[in-house]
């Protein structure tokens, strides 16, 4: 750290931000192009590429500080990353739109089966505390290999619900 520059810590925490919403419009616009070139639904784009994009730096993280030995930290990161996603990512930019004069008061969830998937994802948490619960409160092997087979189950589940998919004519 070289003297006097401390200064430029918030411009640099603000061109960051910039930079991050700057490349996740990218990345939503571009997954809403090729899914819809290709046939994919949004919703199909979303569970699988957008997730898959706005959890790669939690798993990063979460991986580093379990290797370090804080699986604890490891595992509050990701429930935290998630509630605050659900609580403020989800309700910020709805609030913003709505607040926005553009003549809408709603935001319009464009998937017929959100109900379905809001007790998916319940009984998913539900599965995590009994595996968790069963494994002695460790995470090993067995428990991450079983929570990668959920996930892959929920998204064969999820797209089994979308199809049939239409394809642009």
């Amino acid at each position: 750290q070289r003297p006097g520059l401390g200064g430029w810590c918030y411009v640099s925490f603000a061109l960051s931000i910039a930079w991050i919403g700057g490349f996740s419009y990218l990345m939503v616009a571009w997954a809403e192009i090729i899914g819809n070139t290709i046939g994919i639904p949004s919703v199909i784009m979303g569970l699988t590429v957008l997730a898959a994009g706005t959890s790669v730096p939690d798993l990063l993280s979460s991986v580093i500080v379990a290797r370090r030995g804080n699986g604890d930290m490891a595992v509050s990161s990701s429930i935290g990353s998630n509630i605050f996603d659900i609580l403020v990512g989800l309700p910020i930019p709805w609030l913003l739109f709505c607040a926005w004069p553009n003549g809408k008061s709603t935001v319009i969830i464009g998937s017929d089966n959100i109900f379905l998937f809001l007790v998916v994802l319940l009984a998913m948490l539900l599965f995590v505390i009994g595996a968790v619960h069963c494994q002695g409160w460790k995470l090993t092997r067995t428990l991450g290999g079983m929570m990668f087979v959920f996930y892959v189950a929920f998204l064969v589940f999820a797209i089994v619900l979308e199809l049939p998919f239409e394809t642009c004519s």
